[in-house]
């Protein structure tokens, strides 16, 4: 009863409800689950008659926990939407998941328009770790992946009628070889073209660095959340 009591209190200091956090089925099966939802995060319309992708970072809000349930919700039944597993058996949480999951949603559709889709992550409590070591010594002939991608993750608030510049880069020693910007609406209901369209992001690459202008339209109320994350991919080999 403690820790539901104290589930439903930082739920509320975030500034959702457990009730619309559990609008999803990120904590089925699951004894023990803090629910967190993202916002509605805005795929471009496709160019060109392909097909448009957003991804959005979601990360367990408390120190210790990792996630071990996920779901979304999308605007349009042709948007696909998954997420990255790390390598490493069994397959489960602190072994393909950890503290943050990163989803990637795809809209396969035909229509040139914006959609959206919103992430939600279930996060248990843990002691850490899941991997295994060697059992005996070996000369391999091939590597285990050794996660040689650093994405690093700028996530700022937007401003309706302003526009804000938000900044993320590679460390030093490090190459730049991708980057993203996505936007989502902190909303109960699925978001409208005319919201949809109503925010404008310009990405620029220098070197290791990406920088994001976000323009919000005038018409958005002010107290509507919006939220823009800028991705940075990184690689840790330099030789």
């Amino acid at each position: 009863m403690k820790f539901v009591v104290a589930l439903a209190a930082f739920a509320v200091a975030l500034g959702f409800g457990v009730g619309e956090a559990r609008a999803a089925d990120e904590c089925r099966g699951l004894q023990t689950c803090l629910p967190l939802e993202g916002p509605w995060v805005a795929i471009p319309a496709p160019q060109g008659g392909g097909s448009a992708a957003a991804v959005w970072q979601l990360r367990c809000p408390l120190r210790g926990y990792i996630v071990a349930g996920i779901d979304a919700r999308v605007t349009d039944r042709a948007i696909d939407v998954s997420i990255r597993g790390e390598n490493g058996a069994p397959v489960g949480p602190g072994v393909t998941t950890g503290a943050e999951v990163l989803f990637t949603a795809v809209y396969t559709g035909g229509a040139p328009k914006r959609t959206a889709f919103r992430p939600y992550i279930g996060c248990i409590p843990t002691s850490g770790g899941g991997a295994r070591g060697e059992t005996a010594l070996r000369r391999p002939t091939a590597f285990a992946p050794a996660k040689p991608l650093d994405r690093r993750v700028v996530e700022r608030g937007l401003v309706a009628g302003g526009t804000v510049r938000v900044v993320s880069r590679c460390p030093a020693g490090t190459r730049l070889l991708g980057s993203d910007a996505s936007f989502g609406f902190r909303v109960q209901q699925e978001p409208g073209a005319s919201l949809l369209n109503a925010v404008r992001v310009r990405r620029v690459v220098a070197g290791r660095t990406v920088t994001a202008l976000a323009a919000v339209a005038a018409s958005v109320p002010q107290r509507l959340p919006v939220r823009l994350q800028v991705h940075a991919l990184c690689t840790r080999v330099t030789r």
